[in-house]
């Protein structure tokens, strides 16, 4: 069996007893309510957590350069290249 197989087949059985395991927790042990508390919590905090994630990448990443900005930087540098191609002779 190759690695990847193998490491498919226990991702499927560690699955499949989470999903056991849940479903005893909620529909047949007495913590089931504080398991749906948990479970909602988790869900809650982690979008939240990934939202904020974004946010702050969003609020400490630099803007960046007008294209204006970006734009006269290329003509200027298209001109010093024709300028540099025009100085040599052919010869050289």
């Amino acid at each position: 069996m190759s690695r990847d197989r193998a490491v498919g087949v226990g991702l499927m059985a560690v699955s499949i007893i989470v999903i056991l395991a849940y479903l005893w927790l909620v529909f047949f042990s007495p913590y089931a309510f504080l398991v749906l508390q948990l479970t909602a919590f988790i869900a809650v905090a982690g979008v939240f957590g990934i939202l904020a994630w974004v946010g702050y990448a969003l609020a400490t990443t630099p803007p960046p350069k007008p294209i204006e900005e970006i734009e006269k930087e290329i003509e200027a540098e298209l001109k010093r290249l024709e300028e540099e191609a025009k100085g040599q002779s052919p010869g050289q």
